[in-house]
């Protein structure tokens, strides 16, 4: 049996999850379902629709994320990303920026549980692929249990059977959005407890998951009952690494992918965007953090950052960095010899 591709997830990060880092995360894994940042439907709708929703096939399955709060606009989106190939479109019923709270859209929303439903509705007509939610627990003074529920049936109410829970509150009064991912304590049981009683009902679970192996402990049944996915979040991003631990330890395919394999697999993806006239740096800073914890970041990161700068920067500084790397490691296993 084929494992669904939301079993593990990266999830949609602002600023951070493009185009150039998708591509970087899939070639860390093949089988993760990966997330675009969200994307609101009045810019898909009235902006530069090929810039927005470019997408490159190969790096599928991709989700594309979007935000607003008007059925007609969030169903005229949809359809205007079909032709760009996405496998889902997800609505943002999360995110406690300030800015999203004052367009009416993000995690505001969890206090309008019919609206939701009735853009997920609009949406569902919209297009023949998956629509999901990504929502809260809820917000401010709502009770996590009335929240959570009342959003989750009337979108089911509505045709919707996907929902990714970050499970936490979002206290949209008095912390910051950065505040507002570590501050609100996590509530994992009720996640738990949210597919217990909706067993037809897909439920990934999202937040404060830090690692791969975490997730793969999420994944096992609890009371007899087993969340459909994990969706990881910013440990994805700051320690790419572990993305390649994901098809054999989530998926039960294949060996974990090396680094060294990972940035042979990107290293025509990067080759081909320089000759379209994409900025090194633009590709190069989703890969800070590969090399956490081995001898030798510092140095990959410092070349990373300085030298992809430099005009006519290209794969010689991703060779430079990861050579420094090398380097690193030989002496310390030199040191380690020595003092046996």
């Amino acid at each position: 049996m084929t494992l669904p591709a939301h079993r593990l997830s990266v999830a949609p990060m602002m600023d951070w999850t493009d185009r150039h880092c998708r591509a970087f995360h899939r070639s860390l894994t093949r089988r993760a379902m990966l997330y675009t940042e969200m994307v609101t439907a009045d810019a898909v709708i009235h902006g530069d629709r090929a810039r927005l929703l470019r997408h490159d096939p190969e790096v599928g399955p991709v989700a594309l994320q979007l935000g607003g709060s008007s059925p007609q606009g969030l169903a005229e989106a949809a359809r205007a990303a079909l032709p760009f190939g996405y496998d889902e479109i997800n609505l943002n019923v999360g995110c406690p920026s300030d800015r999203v709270q004052s367009g009416r859209f993000g995690a505001c929303l969890m206090r309008e549980p019919a609206l939701v439903a009735d853009c997920m509705r609009a949406m569902a007509e919209a297009v023949p692929v998956p629509v999901t939610v990504k929502c809260r627990i809820g917000v401010d003074d709502q009770i996590p249990e009335q929240a959570l529920f009342a959003l989750v049936e009337a979108c089911a109410d509505a045709g919707v059977d996907h929902f990714i829970v970050h499970a936490r509150m979002a206290w949209l009064k008095g912390l910051s959005p950065k505040e507002n991912r570590d501050i609100p304590p996590l509530d994992y049981d009720l996640v738990g407890r949210l597919k217990r009683e909706r067993p037809n009902l897909t439920v990934v679970l999202n937040g404060g998951v830090a690692s791969v192996e975490a997730a793969r402990e999420l994944l096992e049944p609890q009371d007899g009952v087993a969340l459909d996915g994990v969706m990881l979040g910013r440990t994805a991003y700051h320690e790419p690494a572990g993305l390649g631990r994901v098809d054999p330890l989530i998926f039960g395919e294949g060996e974990a992918r090396s680094v060294e394999d990972a940035l042979s697999a990107y290293r025509p993806y990067m080759a081909a965007r320089l000759e379209e006239g994409v900025h090194l740096p633009a590709m190069a800073r989703h890969m800070l953090g590969l090399m956490h914890g081995r001898p030798g970041a510092r140095s990959w990161r410092r070349i990373l950052t300085v030298d992809s700068i430099q005009p006519g920067a290209g794969l010689e500084v991703l060779d430079r960095a990861l050579d420094a790397v090398h380097e690193a490691e030989a002496r310390a296993a030199a040191r380690l010899e020595s003092a046996a």
